[in-house]
């Protein structure tokens, strides 16, 4: 561990050091309205600010959302962060280690466009996935917990993989999930951020809508745009784009924070994979509209370069939201491993397309299958047990830190799942097999799925429970899951069969494909500055956040661990604040 941290503060004091040459100091600029300029109000526009303001720097803080949205994306988040030997961990039994971490990260990255190569795509996001993994290892959790956070002790399995020790997925249990969610990960930072406001170090520009990051003579000095009529929409909702007036700001450091293309469909669309299959005709949506992608293209135009657009991370357990805050909104399932997966032919999924193990092959398996959704079939006993929504506002327990209400979901199915069970489109509940299937086609509104061989499919399966060992890899992971004790006490049901009439009703659940996450984005080094198409920063433009692909322009490669877009805000912002810190000295 002492080599790790060795290493971090090597890294981060070189890549500081190489900001400071690069950028000019703020009483070296002519005319400038702040010695900053942070565009988005989200977690990482948050965390740099922060890092400034304590660097003692003034800042001005642009989103074109009103206040009621400060914190972004990051506040509806279910506040999972990932860790490595953690106090939680041990605690739950779980040997966790860099090394491991490591390996998991690099099998699942999948890191193939010029890593050795500094003109390579992927040369930034390596050397940004080696830093973000040793501070995974080291510094994040205390200098979170330092800050008041806490997590709840039964750590998550998530990304269970695909089979092989060295390919995709955690080897062992990582998602932390926060003690308040989102809303706890977003508190200090706007804290932080408010203190600055008051010391006169911060000024908030709520409603002011980028639209050219300004260049003179090759370096940034400000920029320019729309200023957006005043709006009371709630947190979440869409906003007015009517515009009364422009602004031109002027700064010698500009940071882009401003998110991905989650809500942006047209651009998802656009940048859909050929490896995935046909860009699906119908997808709902997982993040606010303001997610829309713009910076991405306006930030090139200043001489960025953005990388990796292909790469995006879209979730397979959508459920269209019975009560809607943003158009279009899904909410997604975070499943234990018991549920039987079908696509929209009622043909079941093989490894490693099973609940909680590759979102991103899921993915592709149901590209392929020529429709756009697929089907959990399942017993209301799994539901009861395993499954849970992600979402700050799905889990009032954790959210708001109700430990009563917590525990309550050992003895009851918990009430969001309940309104979702009775209020949304997507559920099917029946006695028996024949129903379900019925109320399954129905819901679709074809015949696409035949009782007969759906119960051929399940029989065969409730066969595999007769034993303690099995062929069927989904029975295994359910047993490997029933020797974690987190596990037992949170997220998987004891293992039965499913036309177990003890444990019904028999629930299925119809799946649509959820937007989320941008994995490519502007490349920039590990001081955050973003580079040009001949890999040389951009004097005094910096990103952080997912319009940096988390950091480097696509820190993750083609998959996540999950547990990683909050730590790669908090990482990718502290980072760039820092390092524009020192280079406004």
């Amino acid at each position: 561990m002492n080599g790790i941290s060795r290493r971090s503060v090597l890294a981060t004091t070189a890549a500081t050091a190489l900001a400071a040459q690069a950028t000019p100091a703020f009483g070296a600029a002519a005319a400038t309205d702040a010695d900053a300029i942070v565009i988005g109000h989200g977690l990482a526009g948050l965390v740099a600010t922060s890092e400034l303001v304590a660097a003692g720097r003034k800042v001005l803080l642009l989103d074109q959302e009103p206040e009621a949205s400060l914190g972004g994306q990051a506040y509806w988040s279910f506040g999972g962060l990932f860790f490595v030997n953690s106090e939680e961990q041990r605690l739950m039994g779980v040997k966790d280690s860099y090394d491991l971490a490591w390996q998991d990260w690099l099998g699942t990255a999948g890191f193939d466009r010029g890593v050795d190569d500094p003109a390579g795509q992927d040369y930034w996001a390596y050397k940004w996935a080696q830093a973000y993994v040793q501070f995974a290892a080291g510094e994040k959790r205390s200098w979170l917990a330092g800050l008041g956070l806490q997590w709840f002790p039964a750590v998550g399995w998530a990304e269970r993989g695909g089979g092989l020790a060295t390919g995709h997925g955690n080897s062992v249990p990582r998602f932390h999930v926060t003690w308040g969610t989102g809303p706890a990960i977003v508190e200090p930072f706007e804290k932080k951020v408010r203190a600055g406001v008051a010391a006169g170090k911060v000024v908030f520009k709520f409603r002011h809508r980028v639209d050219e990051v300004v260049v003179t003579n090759g370096a940034v000095t400000g920029v320019r745009g729309a200023i957006l009529e005043a709006s009371s929409a709630a947190r979440g909702t869409a906003s007015s784009r009517t515009v009364i007036g422009d602004f031109d700001l002027k700064a010698p450091i500009v940071i882009v924070t401003s998110g991905g293309i989650g809500a942006n469909q047209d651009l998802i669309r656009q940048n859909w994979p050929a490896r995935l299959g046909p860009a699906p005709a119908s997808m709902i949506t997982g993040v606010p509209a303001h997610v829309d992608g713009r910076m991405l293209a306006i930030t090139a135009r200043a001489g960025g370069r953005i990388v990796n657009p292909d790469r995006m991370w879209h979730y397979t357990e959508g459920l269209r939201n019975f009560a809607p805050i943003w158009p279009n909104h899904g909410i997604r399932i975070l499943p234990g491993p018991s549920s039987m997966w079908f696509d929209a032919k009622g043909r079941r999924f093989s490894a490693p397309d099973m609940p909680g193990y590759d979102t991103l092959h899921t993915l592709g398996t149901i590209a392929a299958s020529g429709y756009d959704y697929s089907w959990f079939v399942t017993t209301q006993k799994i539901v009861d047990k395993e499954f849970a929504l992600s979402g700050s506002e799905q889990n009032p327990d954790l959210t708001g830190k109700n430990l009563w209400l917590l525990l309550s979901r050992i003895w009851q199915t918990p009430e969001p799942i309940q309104k979702f069970q009775k209020y949304g489109v997507d559920f099917v509940q029946a006695a028996t097999l024949p129903e379900l299937v019925a109320g399954m086609n129905r819901l679709t509104g074809n015949d696409l799925i035949d009782v007969a061989d759906l119960k051929r499919q399940v029989e065969a399966r409730d066969r595999e429970i007769d034993n303690t060992y099995s062929k069927d890899a989904q029975v295994m992971g359910i047993r490997n899951a029933l020797d974690y004790l987190g596990d037992q006490i949170s997220r998987t049901a004891s293992i039965h069969k499913l036309l177990d009439t003890s444990a019904g009703p028999l629930v299925a659940v119809r799946l649509n494909l959820l937007t989320r996450k941008t994995l490519g984005g502007l490349q920039t080094d590990l001081a955050g500055r973003v580079l040009n198409a001949a890999g040389t920063p951009v004097p005094g433009l910096y990103a952080a956040g997912e319009v940096a692909g988390f950091g480097g322009g696509g820190v993750h490669g083609y998959r996540s661990l999950e547990g990683t877009f909050l730590g790669g805000c908090l990482f990718s912002g502290r980072q760039a604040g820092r390092a524009a810190a020192a280079a406004a000295a």
